[in-house]
């Protein structure tokens, strides 16, 4: 038997123990911002009776979708009440909106930053590689000692989880904006900024929005796994019916969070779509043409008129 052993999980454990004693203030203030967060859209969710909640989603599913999906919708959040799970899968919407509203808020700048570095695309794609295949109970082990058990390490664990195709897409969608339409803006005098903002933003802003659905979608598969480290909501009803084998909690509970995942994938999807029906869709691609408009003012004119003829004497 081969005696040599390299005691990578020995570093690992003392450099977790180093953060710890030393930046551990830090991570308290971590602890009560995200806390904080998550209560109030815990409240904003459950504090109103059930009707209300079901009548915005219902009116947001109906701008942004069309009829049809608002009478699913409606349907699908009287499925849930009706299996007695409607607090839990509030807590869980609660869950999943501040873990994606967090995992957006840092892997769409990253994404951007390695869109415009070489060198950042270079030294971030190793690092997504490592987060996307490392299994995700690993994440929960430093995000206990870090965090302790409750809500907190459930949302560190999904950020670190469900970032990694955000940052992807965005650097992909700025990269396949067309290259002559950037020199054409930089041929005009355009700052960087203006030329990400008005050209390569609304260019690649379907590809960013199937990153974010992305990130939404991973975000609420993390939901069971957080249920192990106290989290709440459907992840602990589905631990619960695990430990009991209890077959009919364990379906009701999967059936809720299938419920969101449609509702949350089919708003999302619509959001990066110019085809998707509704009010706010049909605002969206007036915007859209606009913000386009602006980008292609910026292009080259490939058939320019031709030149007057001196008129002959």
């Amino acid at each position: 038997m081969n005696d040599f052993r390299i005691p990578i999980g020995s570093w690992v454990e003392s450099f977790v123990e180093f953060i710890t004693d030393t930046f551990g203030f830090i991570f308290d203030l971590v602890r009560a911002g995200f806390d904080g967060a998550y209560e109030a859209v815990e409240f904003l969710l459950g504090a109103p009776p059930f009707w209300a909640i079901m009548l915005v989603l219902g009116v947001l599913a109906l701008g942004i979708r069309g009829w049809k999906f608002a009478v699913g919708t409606v349907v699908g959040m009287v499925v849930i009440l009706g299996v007695d799970q409607w607090d839990n899968a509030m807590d869980t919407l609660a869950l999943v909106l501040v873990a994606s509203v967090l995992a957006i808020v840092i892997s769409v700048p990253l994404g951007i930053l390695a869109a415009k570095s070489t060198l950042a695309s270079n030294i971030i794609r190793p690092v997504l590689d490592f987060m996307q295949t490392m299994p995700a109970f690993v994440y929960l082990i430093p995000a206990l000692i870090l965090f302790r058990i409750g809500v907190v390490p459930g949302i560190v664990a999904t950020i670190i989880f469900a970032m990694a195709p955000g940052v992807r897409l965005t650097e992909l969608g700025i990269r396949s904006v067309d290259k002559e339409v950037v020199e054409a803006g930089q041929a005009f005098g355009a700052s960087p900024w203006r030329i990400l903002r008005q050209i390569q933003l609304p260019l690649a802003t379907p590809t960013i929005m199937a990153g974010i659905n992305q990130v939404i979608m991973l975000s609420l598969s993390m939901v069971v796994i957080s249920g192990l480290v106290g989290a709440g909501g459907l992840g602990a009803q589905v631990i619960a019916s695990l430990n009991r084998i209890d077959i009919a909690l364990g379906f009701e509970a999967g059936l809720a969070v299938v419920i969101l995942a449609i509702f949350l994938d089919r708003i999302t999807a619509s959001l990066g779509s110019s085809d998707s029906g509704g009010f706010f869709g049909s605002i969206r691609r007036v915007l859209r043409s606009r913000r386009v408009t602006d980008a292609v003012a910026f292009a080259p004119d490939t058939n320019p008129a031709p030149a007057p003829q001196r008129a002959r004497v």
